[in-house]
């Protein structure tokens, strides 16, 4: 094959995994009714290498789409539930004494796999806590003084429970700053839930639809490779580096400013980018619009954002000062 040739197949290539990867997304939104948002931002986390967050609370089908998004995935998958007594050898894995062979063994923990779900993440202690931090930053896990990679595709999902604080360590800054995305999942409405009802029963007698494919490792490093190359035309990077300067700077927003303890890092910058190249690639486009950062940036720069203590006192969040920023910062 030529280079001529060599084109419109790569062209045909990439057609194929778009549409392989939205099946995937359809599969998803058959078994889980009325998440079209918790599903695109995991996708989104999926396609660009990123760990998202979920809280929510009980019973708003969290777990179950991680479990259905491993079941359209040809990769390893572990789920973690968290406890206070958990230890950062049940995440990481721990070296044994093999005496008839006379050597020591690394044992590999459930951080080895390419789909982690990690379950109420803020029942973890902190020293687990700091052991998902460099699997979630460096890709690998430290065990005693040797090193070991983590699989490529790699991707955390933590859940956590925003009603109960008993017994909860909540996310240093840091960790919460690894999360590309952190969903808040809301109650249905009654629409949904009544199609909630009719597909549990369903299930209930003749079991879960299966997923129509499973999407191999190699098929979600080619689809990242075509995230990657959505286009984000000037006048967007622009907006998005315009919004997140709006969280340090108080001549744009004052009032929002004044509420801010911590502003935006420029990792917040860089996920925003990435989210929206990846929320254009499955709506199908080859460029990313104003819509796709402005739909994303709550959930890309919340968790990023550190209240001063009068704005926490007064019951702000820091999604509450999001639309503000929006609505002052304008695409050009």
């Amino acid at each position: 094959m030529n280079a001529h040739d060599a084109a419109p197949a790569a062209a045909v290539a990439d057609l194929a995994i778009r549409e392989r990867v939205g099946q995937l997304r359809r599969g998803l939104e058959a078994g889980l009714i009325g998440s079209g948002a918790l599903i695109e931002r995991l996708l989104i986390g999926l396609l660009t290498g990123g760990h998202v967050l979920v809280e929510g609370a009980p019973g708003l089908a969290k777990t179950r789409a991680v479990k259905r998004l491993s079941a359209g995935l040809d990769s390893s998958f572990a789920r973690i539930q968290c406890t206070p007594d958990l230890m950062p050898a049940d995440l990481t894995g721990t070296t044994v004494w093999r005496p008839d062979q006379g050597r020591f063994e690394f044992l590999a923990g459930p951080l080895f796999h390419s789909l982690v779900l990690v379950d109420e993440i803020n029942r973890a202690p902190p020293k687990v806590q700091s052991a998902l931090l460099e699997a979630m930053a460096e890709r690998q896990v430290t065990a005693g003084s040797a090193t070991y990679p983590l699989p490529d595709p790699f991707m955390v999902v933590a859940t956590q429970n925003p009603i109960e604080h008993e017994g909860t360590f909540p996310l240093p800054e840091a960790q919460l700053d690894r999360f590309l995305l952190h969903v808040v999942v809301g109650l249905p409405d009654a629409a949904s839930e009544r199609r909630i009802l009719d597909l549990v029963e369903r299930e209930t007698i003749g079991g879960e639809d299966a997923m129509p494919l499973k999407l191999s490792a190699d098929e979600v490093r080619r689809a990242r490779r075509d995230v990657a190359n959505v286009h984000l035309a000037p006048a967007l990077k622009d907006y998005i580096v315009r919004i997140v300067s709006a969280t340090r700077e108080a001549d744009v927003v004052p009032e929002v400013r004044r509420a801010i303890e911590y502003p935006v890092s420029p990792r917040g910058t860089l996920s925003l980018a990435a989210a929206a190249k990846a929320r254009a690639y499955l709506e199908g486009r080859d460029h990313a619009t104003p819509d796709d950062v402005a739909e994303l940036a709550a959930d890309t720069l919340a968790h990023r954002l550190v209240l001063t203590w009068r704005a926490a006192a007064d019951g702000r969040t820091a999604r509450d000062l999001v639309a503000p920023l929006l609505d002052a910062v304008r695409p050009l």
